[in-house]
């Protein structure tokens, strides 16, 4: 069978060596580290000491709350922060709306950024507000302005929680952040695992539990083990540039002569490892399925609602024509993405355009 090629990276990535065998290690530390005995004693230091290792790699002095991944992380910062009224952008990630169903939506320009004059003039007389905003785009990878966000939210005395699910491993963690969300498979981590970064317990109301008060459930020690792992294997190189060099070599060009959208021309801010691409004459759920049968993992937007029959809200808020939202699909790529695999892809690409052209005409 011929070897297939995974290009859904942001969904998930698959997990590194590193991070299997730290996982393997912790499975061997099967003691819970909250118990008083000696094999709870130590569980307890191998958790503090993946603690640490992630803050370190990351460059984070506050603190660190283990979760199971971004979706609890986004639940606990925003029921639980210290502030007044919440506030996420329209295209941030299901996971954060759904944490805070009552926020007011922050609108997106057509080039995905957020509006920022129109931010300041949501924030301007409210008491400390809780301002949700992703660091990059699962959809289309663009990256948002989090320093010019961040300087209109402390002039409000609020808080910044930024979504780095799909930035943290490949870029700096924003330092204008007052809770940051991470979520370890986005990585090369496990699964099941992620982290709530607080500048301050302070700024959290806590809930009693483990994690200092802040998170109730047994502590995930194999999963903390392996994601400081993935993060030490992304600190060396996630994925080296060159790799995708056929994109904006090959395929951008082709994408214009065909007379589809390569979305990364449009937003204000791309990033290297996500493109959004609409292909003339051909929907989007019957590109998957082609190219799935030609060997090729891809999707059409966020996992969590890639099954949905409606618009990508994401799409929508940038205010993307509906026709060629509906012929667009997402093509991510991760740590073990190599220059042949992406080769492989452009000419997949490149073929069936041609093929939906000539049908067309």
């Amino acid at each position: 069978m011929p070897t297939r090629i995974y290009l859904d990276h942001a969904a998930t990535t698959p997990v590194r060596p590193e991070a299997e065998e730290a996982l393997r290690e912790g499975l061997a530390l099967w003691a819970n580290p909250s118990s008083p005995h000696a094999e709870g004693r130590k569980a307890r230091a191998a958790l503090e000491d993946s603690r640490e290792r992630c803050r370190r790699v990351l460059g984070w002095e506050g603190e660190l709350i283990f979760t199971s991944g971004a979706s609890e992380s986004a639940s606990i910062a925003l029921s639980r922060a210290k502030g007044g009224a919440r506030f996420v952008s329209q295209v941030e990630h299901d996971a954060v709306l759904q944490a805070a169903p009552d926020a007011e939506r922050l609108p997106v320009r057509a080039d995905g950024a957020l509006d920022l004059d129109e931010l300041a003039d949501v924030l301007e007389g409210q008491h400390a507000p809780v301002v949700a905003l992703q660091a990059v785009n699962s959809e289309t990878g663009n990256a948002q302005d989090i320093p010019a966000a961040a300087e209109l939210v402390r002039e409000n005395a609020g808080l910044l929680l930024v979504d780095a699910a799909q930035s943290a491993g490949k870029f700096p963690l924003p330092e204008e952040a007052d809770m940051v969300i991470l979520s370890a498979h986005k990585f090369g981590g496990p699964p099941g695992i992620g982290a709530l970064l607080v500048r301050d317990f302070a700024m959290l109301e806590p809930s009693s539990g483990q994690e200092r008060g802040y998170r109730r459930g047994t502590e995930n020690l194999p999963g903390a083990l392996s994601m400081a792992a993935a993060l030490e294997a992304c600190a060396q190189l996630y994925l080296d540039p060159e790799i995708l060099a056929p994109i904006a070599e090959r395929l951008a060009p082709a994408v214009k002569e065909l007379g589809g959208l390569r979305l990364a021309e449009r937003i204000a801010n791309p990033t290297l490892y996500i493109e959004a691409l609409a292909m003339p004459g051909m929907s989007g759920s019957a590109q998957l399925m082609r190219f799935d049968m030609a060997g090729f993992a891809v999707s059409q937007g966020s996992a969590c609602s890639s099954g949905s029959l409606k618009q990508s809200h994401v799409l929508q808020a940038m205010a993307l024509e509906e026709e060629i939202a509906a012929r667009t699909i997402r093509v991510s790529f991760g740590w073990n993405t190599t220059r042949a695999e992406v080769d492989t892809f452009v000419d997949q690409w490149i073929d069936m355009a041609r093929q939906a052209a000539e049908k067309v005409a």
